[in-house]
């Protein structure tokens, strides 16, 4: 189970791109650490690991569309390596990062590798501080465009939301491993900026 050396490049490039600051091929590798770790969890672990490399292949954080975009991207890239139905399921698991939500209507089997897929994608959010401190820092740069006022405002939307979940993370072994300290982060980040604000 493997991605062609000419598309991983492709989209090693897209990675390294200038507007980038976490979306960046060190998050793909942090991703890719997770699903080894708990590959044999996956039904359908090809097109989960298509989904990895590709779910944040385009990136641009003025645009709204970006998981679309990346889904789409896949949709082409994946022709002749994959059949239909794998990339229908990869290109799915991309849109669900949209919202992070798993969408209804699946197979237990599909709800299953969608609700881990996310999980590991807000794996950040349990880092050692340090990292998510810079994580949160890296996302900052990302959108240096947008005042800090306006920035302030919709971050703390952001991570407010995560915190109001019931759960932040779908799967029992994520749960175990990742929340309590996930929400310890999201508490900090939001006691920060409601600090300056």
């Amino acid at each position: 189970m493997s991605v062609s050396t000419g598309l991983i490049e492709a989209l090693r490039a897209r990675y390294a791109e200038r507007q980038r600051h976490y979306h960046t091929w060190a998050h793909i590798a942090a991703l890719l650490a997770h699903f080894r770790r708990w590959e044999s969890h996956f039904h359908r672990p090809e097109p989960v690991l298509w989904a990895l490399y590709w779910h944040d292949a385009i990136y641009d954080p003025t645009a709204s569309d970006n998981e679309e975009q990346s889904a789409q991207l896949l949709e082409r890239d994946a022709v002749g390596h994959l059949p239909p139905e794998d990339i229908a399921f990869a290109a799915m698991i991309i849109r669900a990062t949209a919202r992070h939500l798993v969408p209804e209507g699946l197979s237990a089997g599909g709800t299953a590798d969608v609700s881990l897929f996310l999980d590991i994608d807000l794996s950040i959010l349990a880092a050692p501080a340090p990292v998510f401190d810079q994580y949160e820092r890296d996302v900052r740069a990302e959108y240096a465009f947008v005042s800090d006022d306006a920035f302030r405002t919709g971050r703390l939307a952001i991570l407010k939301a995560f915190m109001d979940r019931e759960q932040l993370y779908f799967t029992p072994q994520c749960r175990a491993d990742w929340e309590p300290l996930a929400r310890a982060n999201l508490a900090r980040s939001i006691a920060a900026i409601e600090t300056v604000a």
